[in-house]
């Protein structure tokens, strides 16, 4: 899938520069420069003293132990957007992306124009079903090298790289469509399992499988969450049946990078910011509350994940103690 994915991403990359001049317009509430000045919140960072890591350093007079510090903080990641048609991103400069990717897989987007209510049906006034579908994107995050490995020792190095496009639902088109094979997997079947929010504690917005771009919710900004989360499920995952890139970094003596996204386990693995319609200064998970919803359906999020890490001291790691 991965290589797949990098061959139609050069076609798109070609075929970009004739697509941005005829893209419409879009809504787009935010821009490169926001995402940017959206990052810096300790909020989101929440940077801790979280340990010690035990060196073993060795020279030709000798082997001694040296210690480092331990540090753990979360990183933006990629900016995850869903929006109701191709081209709608609402992040400004990342929003052709999805257009010229349409116009490379035409032949599985061109019949799939929009998106929004794919279903409303009514009975004597009363709205029985409400199914929407979006479209969705995952894209570095602009800032993701700045706030990871910027200061030596005490900033973890990133496993992200800035604007890569690490998940466009026009090139996923025959999975985001179909939910197949999905669809038939037992997180789709059983209820109670891969669901964002419970029934129990009231706050059930969605189940995160089929991974695809309909939803059954009312509202419209609960239904993008659930998009998102569920994008995000995927490309933090190897062996998906979709196209994308997978995002992991790789663990190292000194360095442990975050692990899959899992949905209704706290901030341990993840956390989101909102950008779009409504700029949030700090992060939670999903379900966080009611928010409101955009306008033109179309909404931006920041994944931010935490890292830990220790600066190298010696040619040997031994150990690490976590406070």
């Amino acid at each position: 899938m991965p290589g797949f994915f990098r061959k139609h991403l050069c076609a798109a990359g070609t075929a970009s520069v004739l697509a941005v001049a005829a893209a419409p317009a879009t809504l787009a509430a935010i821009n490169t420069a926001g995402i940017i000045a959206s990052a810096v919140t300790q909020d989101c960072i929440s940077w801790r003293v979280s340990g010690v890591c035990y060196w073993l350093m060795c020279t030709p007079f000798g082997c001694s132990v040296k210690t480092s510090v331990k540090v753990t903080h979360y990183i933006p990641e990629v900016v995850v957007s869903t929006y109701t048609g191709p081209g709608g991103n609402p992040w400004r400069e990342m929003a052709f992306m999805s257009g010229a990717a349409g116009v490379v897989d035409g032949g599985l987007t061109s019949g799939a124009a929009g998106g929004g209510n794919a279903a409303d049906i009514k009975d004597a006034g009363r709205r029985q079903s409400n199914i929407k579908f979006k479209y969705a994107d995952a894209i570095g995050h602009p800032a993701t090298s700045l706030i990871g490995g910027s200061i030596a020792g005490y900033s973890c190095d990133t496993a992200a790289r800035a604007f890569n496009p690490y998940f466009l639902s026009t090139l996923d088109s025959l999975m985001w469509r179909s939910g197949l094979p999905e669809s038939l997997y037992p997180e789709a079947l059983i209820p109670g399992q891969r669901e964002l929010g419970s029934q129990a504690g009231a706050n059930m917005w969605g189940n995160l499988y089929p991974r695809s771009g309909f939803v059954s919710q009312t509202d419209d900004d609960k239904a993008s969450a659930v998009v998102a989360q569920r994008v995000a499920d995927i490309i933090t995952r190897s062996g998906q049946i979709h196209v994308y890139q997978q995002l992991k970094g790789t663990r190292k003596p000194g360095y442990w990078p975050p692990g899959e996204v899992k949905e209704n386990t706290g901030t341990a693995n993840h956390k989101w910011q909102r950008l779009s319609p409504t700029l949030s200064a700090t992060c939670a998970v999903f379900p966080d509350g009611a928010w409101p919803t955009a306008q033109d359906g179309n909404e931006a999020y920041a994944l931010w994940q935490p890292y830990s890490c220790c600066k190298r001291r010696g040619q040997t790691f031994l150990y690490a103690t976590t406070f």
